[in-house]
């Protein structure tokens, strides 16, 4: 347990030194570059690539490969297959919508950072079972946002959680402002008719709002 908290703590602290991190659902790799550059030099040197798309693994390794300071993880994993593959592409963690326990047990006998969806008491202390201190909450804003991630604190002291689902740049920082939550998961700088178009400024520019926001609560934690 000693070394699966170290390996969380680590990639905590990745997490919570970006505060926001994309989850962006691209299958083009021609496109992956351009995407990478945008998010890096927005503000927002990480990604969560999304297996929704064949891609998703090509997509992780060439955004590695661009930008190799950049924190590139594996979302919507939903299968052993899927986690290999991700691992295999240099996922630095993975990420999925549920708690699958043979996913969690995996990755951790792997030595890969994992957090699974939680949004259960239920689903918590499973994941305190398997040994995990750190957790997704998706989708956030489906149930009950910040006042459930209080809720959730009173029973959970040590548990921190990474939102997504519903995480905007209006209510980005009411989320970050919990001490327990390092970093959220949001899709508004890279929505699909951004990439789809190819508006890579856009993307920067939103990217940059929202480093802005991560900037701000910090140097007043600071």
């Amino acid at each position: 347990m000693f070394e699966v908290r170290q390996m969380e703590l680590y990639i905590e602290k990745q997490l919570a030194d970006v505060g926001v991190i994309p989850v962006v659902c691209l299958e083009n790799t021609k496109d992956a570059g351009c995407l990478a550059h945008a998010l890096a030099d927005g503000g927002l040197p990480a990604a969560e690539v999304t297996f929704r798309v064949d891609g998703a693994a090509k997509v992780i390794a060439a955004m590695r490969e661009v930008r190799p300071e950049m924190l590139v993880g594996a979302g919507t994993v939903l299968t052993l297959d899927q986690a290999r593959s991700a691992r295999d592409a240099g996922a630095a963690f993975i990420v999925s919508p549920g708690l699958d326990e043979e996913i969690v047990s995996w990755c951790l006998e792997e030595g890969i950072p994992v957090l699974p969806g939680c949004v259960t008491p239920t689903e918590v202390m499973k994941a305190k079972k398997l040994g995990l201190e750190l957790v997704k909450f998706f989708p956030a804003g489906q149930y009950g946002g910040r006042k459930t991630l209080e809720a959730f604190h009173g029973p959970f002291p040590d548990m921190r959680f990474m939102p997504t689902g519903g995480v905007t740049l209006e209510n980005l920082q009411a989320y970050l402002e919990l001490p327990y939550i390092p970093a959220c998961g949001g899709t508004f700088m890279v929505r699909n008719q951004l990439l789809q178009s190819g508006n890579w400024e856009q993307v920067q520019k939103e990217s940059a709002q929202a480093a802005a926001i991560v900037a701000s609560l910090r140097k007043n934690e600071g």
